[in-house]
């Protein structure tokens, strides 16, 4: 673990305010117990975030343990919701949330792009990979691949898709048997979908035949994840198209029948962004917050109580990078965290896409 004291130890120096405080862990500046104190003074941290509260709460709840005097106030809200209260927020020039982490990778960038976030080097930088960390601001802090889902008891063992290729010949071969069961995020109104399908036009060759062949079969369109995934599980579908493999991996916890398939010609891989406001009203805490939640011991919390996928290579357990190594080797294609995300704004590009898609709606 990276932290010379144990928790104890430093739940017990914080408490009494002894000298204790000014200690460092281990890498990181030798002045860092002045944050710390810093962040005690403030004694609040808000987030928000478009983690659900469950998930998060383990985090939560450690880092209070872990930093008491500082009480985190966490709201759970939707990515669009997130993005207008921040930017009202930031607009009125009265403060606005202190964390802003989320999994619209495409928006929080562009927040950082518009000088909405601190520049912060975190002393976890090291521990992370290069893409995952823009203009020492932005933070990717899941590594969570992106699966089909199905239904182990009504889909035939030769027909689950092991990859793209295999679910675009699926559909073009047994069209009629699939004719309203598949099922996939609608990137018209869904930013997460709009970024999904883009990253598949950039590694895919056959993604428009593939998007095509969703048309032809009448696949239906959703917003949310977990809906795909309930009527997955129900039989109403039965193959899910570009899920979260943290909330997959959660769901199939409960329900045995839901099948996980990360595809091995790629797997794309996305990241929750978090970057610190640089209007916090607590941006101390709210950089103790970051360094917490990117430390192997927040990254290990991530992976084996929020089932979020670590983005460590150090961190151990069933959703974390080394186990998606494990089971993919190369194929993972991680969504890098840079001014690329960008494009996905533009709203010419976003048009062209758009009217394409509405012809592949049709089969045409």
């Amino acid at each position: 673990m990276r932290h010379i004291l144990s928790s104890a130890i430093i739940a017990s120096a914080l408490a009494v305010g002894t000298p204790a405080l000014a200690q460092a862990p281990q890498g990181y500046p030798a002045d860092y117990g002045k944050l710390v104190d810093a962040a005690k003074k403030e004694g609040k941290l808000v987030i928000y975030s478009t983690t659900d509260s469950v998930a998060a709460n383990p985090l939560v709840k450690d880092f209070e343990a872990l930093y008491p005097g500082i009480k985190v106030e966490y709201s759970d809200l939707n990515s669009t919701e997130l993005y207008n209260r921040f930017i009202a927020e930031a607009a009125a020039n009265n403060g606005t949330g202190d964390v802003i982490w989320s999994s619209a990778m495409d928006l929080q960038v562009k927040l950082v792009a518009d000088g909405h976030a601190l520049t912060y080097a975190s002393p976890e930088i090291k521990a992370l990979p290069k893409w995952a960390v823009w203009k020492d601001a932005a933070y990717g802090t899941t590594y969570e691949p992106i699966a089909f889902v199905y239904n182990k008891r009504l889909v035939p063992a030769e027909d689950v898709p092991k990859d793209h290729g295999d679910l675009l010949k699926l559909l073009n071969a047994k069209g009629d048997f699939y004719k309203g069961k598949i099922t996939a995020y609608d990137p018209e109104r869904s930013g997460v979908g709009f970024l999904f399908f883009n990253e598949d036009v950039k590694n895919f060759p056959a993604a428009w035949d593939l998007f095509k062949a969703f048309g032809k079969t009448g696949a239906k369109l959703y917003t949310s994840a977990g809906a795909m995934m309930e009527r997955v599980t129900s039989g109403e579908h039965l193959i899910a198209y570009g899920i979260f493999g943290s909330y997959a991996l959660g769901r199939s916890k409960k329900d045995p029948n839901l099948g996980i398939v990360l595809p091995k010609d790629y797997t794309m891989v996305t990241s929750r962004v978090a970057f610190v406001s640089k209007q916090a009203k607590n941006p101390n805490a709210g950089k103790l917050f970051l360094d917490y939640l990117l430390s192997k011991r927040g990254q290990e919390i991530v992976a084996n109580k929020a089932n979020l996928y670590s983005l460590r290579s150090d961190v151990e357990g069933e959703a974390t990078l080394k186990r998606v190594t494990q089971l993919i080797g190369d194929k993972a294609r991680p969504v890098p965290i840079d001014q690329t995300l960008l494009e996905n704004l533009d709203q010419t590009k976003r048009l062209a896409f758009l009217s394409k898609w509405q012809a592949a709606k049709k089969g045409q």
